[in-house]
């Protein structure tokens, strides 16, 4: 069902069946460590370049994520995933042996986000039974095509943020016949698209300013679009804003009358501790967004702390040619209702929820 200008409501439900994540030595020592299933210590995942590595952890989070849900690769139609590198080539390389259908995907650090929206879609319109969802990110290959190689041994300013070594994959599923369906059944409820927003910022080494207005802009549309406000939500998350890109965002937000400081929640400031691991502004890259969804927030809905979240990942859509050419850097948001299935679905303002 379209709702607004940018949202859809699935009129079938769209359970998660399984959820899994894998992440380096970094991310393992931050808060939500103790909660990634698979810490690598090894940075290299036993490969001979930077590259291997990302699609080596990309490979062992999508056969966990199958493993945790109890299917098959042949059970699953569809595969939306996507990385940082030019081609894809951590997702093209790292998905090869699932011999899963694939749709590669390109959303910088939403890609998570768009992953799991068309992923939905296709579930939702009785195009697949189960999908495959899943975005990766690793520091070294990020630095080296992003900014200077490691060895280089650059300065980075406190707005710069950390990319996360990192992969989260999710099964979607039309029902909730698979043996690691989550409990309380998860659900996606529906999913606002967001667009390019351009505020003519041209500083790579702080994300933050370039993504927080399409942030902005996706929150907003989703509450025009269902006719909601931000109490509908136990917690509203974006992807990898990081410390300035918060604070952009809450401004923007509080100049429209919508005090989000206690509500929202940032990715990139809950994977890593600031204080203790020396990440500047933050944790960013498709990783950051992906392996928080699968490690933190959707434990914590299985926990009954939060019943309702609104999951924006957050994307910077810069390439080193546009950075070098002077252009500025456009930002994309996508979000995503996750809601808990409690036996007795609740009605929203307006018709939003059935």
């Amino acid at each position: 069902m379209q709702k607004g200008k940018a949202s859809i409501l699935f009129d079938n439900p769209v359970y998660i069946a399984g959820m899994a994540s894998v992440a380096g030595k970094k991310e393992g020592e931050g808060p939500i460590g103790g909660s990634i299933d698979v810490v690598e210590q090894d940075p290299m995942f036993g490969t001979e370049n930077w590259e291997q590595a990302e699609s080596a952890m990309q490979k062992q989070a999508a056969d966990l994520a199958l493993e945790k849900a109890g299917i098959h690769r042949k059970d699953v139609r569809y595969l939306f995933a996507g990385d940082l590198l030019g081609q894809l080539i951590a997702t093209s390389f790292g998905t090869v042996d699932l011999e899963i259908p694939l749709f590669g995907l390109y959303g910088a650090c939403s890609t998570m986000g768009e992953a799991i929206s068309l992923g939905a879609m296709c579930v939702d319109a009785g195009h697949a039974d189960k999908v495959l969802s899943l975005a990766s990110s690793h520091y070294a290959t990020a630095e080296k095509q992003f900014r200077f190689p490691l060895g280089y041994g650059n300065q980075r300013p406190q707005s710069a943020t950390w990319t996360v070594t990192g992969c989260g994959a999710v099964v979607l599923s039309k029902d909730k016949s698979c043996p690691g369906t989550l409990t309380p059944a998860i659900r996606v409820k529906g999913i606002t698209t967001g667009k390019m927003v351009d505020m003519g910022t041209k500083d790579s080494m702080n994300m933050g300013a370039a993504m927080a207005p399409s942030a902005w802009d996706t929150i907003s549309q989703n509450f025009k679009d269902f006719g909601i406000d931000s109490s509908y939500y136990d917690k509203i998350i974006t992807g990898d804003l990081g410390q300035v890109g918060r604070k952009v965002l809450l401004d923007f937000m509080k100049h429209e009358g919508c005090d989000l400081t206690e509500k929202h929640m940032d990715c990139g400031l809950t994977i890593y501790d600031n204080h203790l691991q020396d990440t500047h502004s933050g944790g960013s890259g498709c990783g950051c967004a992906a392996v928080t969804l699968c490690a933190h927030i959707l434990p914590m809905m299985q926990a009954k702390k939060w019943k309702r979240v609104l999951f924006v990942p957050t994307g910077a859509l810069l390439s080193t040619v546009s950075y070098n050419e002077g252009q500025s850097i456009p930002g994309i948001a996508h979000g995503v209702i996750l809601e808990r299935c409690d036996g007795q679905e609740t009605e929203a303002k307006g018709g939003a929820a059935r």
